[in-house]
């Protein structure tokens, strides 16, 4: 379930958090005033919606949980479609001084997760169907298929979207944020909620700056009036030395939560 859009409201989601027909019920209700009334402020609407967002939240801790106990630092991986997210962290295996996993997030096909297994990086892929984001309880699933007492961190990959990831607990401990060159100046200042969750941003396929009118320092700019304390680091991955950097953070973030 999406509070932002009503994307991923299904019937079966209900039976598996609740149990009840009424639930289902009313759970169905509300993918029908979101989908045909997207502005409506229908209180028992609402109520669904709350609901199904605080078994989320309370998932979300059984992983943070999960990954506490085992000394992995948990890290959701957001962006649009095409950022390179699944390019980043086949280059980042060859240079990270750490051991992770993946749990990667499509609506269909086991295509990124088939990349990475293929580079040795422990993989499980969660088809999400129609729902624009991982929620908690997929993220859940595909933590039983990683081999959490190998790795030291953990990427969730998280489906290509600016919109309702950024609005979903996870059960992680840090968000990185890719906006790719080649999608334009503008996607910080449209989607300010996804930038303001973001602890890193990464500025990807720099190499191409000079085939667009990109201006990389306003785009800077823009993100530090959103959040001030951001960080943001430039990625090209024809450029070892930048994927090193993205590691190099990451691993001084896990040494800081040791």
């Amino acid at each position: 379930m999406c509070k932002d859009c009503g994307c991923s409201i299904t019937v079966e989601q209900v039976h598996e958090h609740h149990g009840h027909e009424e639930h289902s019920h009313e759970h169905q209700k509300a993918h029908e005033h979101l989908h045909h009334n997207p502005q409506l402020n229908d209180t028992k609407t609402i109520s669904v919606i709350q609901k199904i967002l605080d078994k989320n939240d309370q998932e979300a801790e059984h992983n943070r949980d999960h990954f506490n106990k085992k000394g992995i630092l948990g890290i959701n991986l957001m962006s649009s479609p095409g950022s390179g997210k699944t390019t980043l962290l086949e280059y980042m295996a060859d240079v990270a001084d750490f051991k992770f996993g993946v749990v990667e997030g499509d609506l269909e096909t086991n295509r990124d997760a088939d990349r990475l297994i293929a580079k040795g990086i422990p993989a499980s892929q969660i088809q999400t169907g129609s729902a624009c984001h991982l929620d908690a309880f997929m993220v859940h699933k595909g933590l039983h298929d990683i081999p959490l007492d190998e790795i030291d961190v953990c990427f969730v990959e998280n489906v290509g979207n600016l919109v309702c990831p950024a609005s979903y607990d996870v059960g992680t401990h840090l968000n990185i944020v890719l906006v790719s060159v080649p999608e334009g100046e503008d996607k910080i200042a449209k989607y300010p909620v996804m930038f303001r969750q973001a602890d890193l941003i990464l500025i990807t396929k720099t190499d191409l700056l000079p085939y667009f009118k990109y201006d990389i320092e306003a785009e800077k700019a823009e993100a530090r009036r959103i959040k001030p304390s951001v960080d943001i680091l430039e990625v090209n991955v024809n450029d070892i030395d930048s994927v090193k950097a993205v590691s190099d953070w990451i691993e001084f973030k896990r040494k800081m939560r040791a």
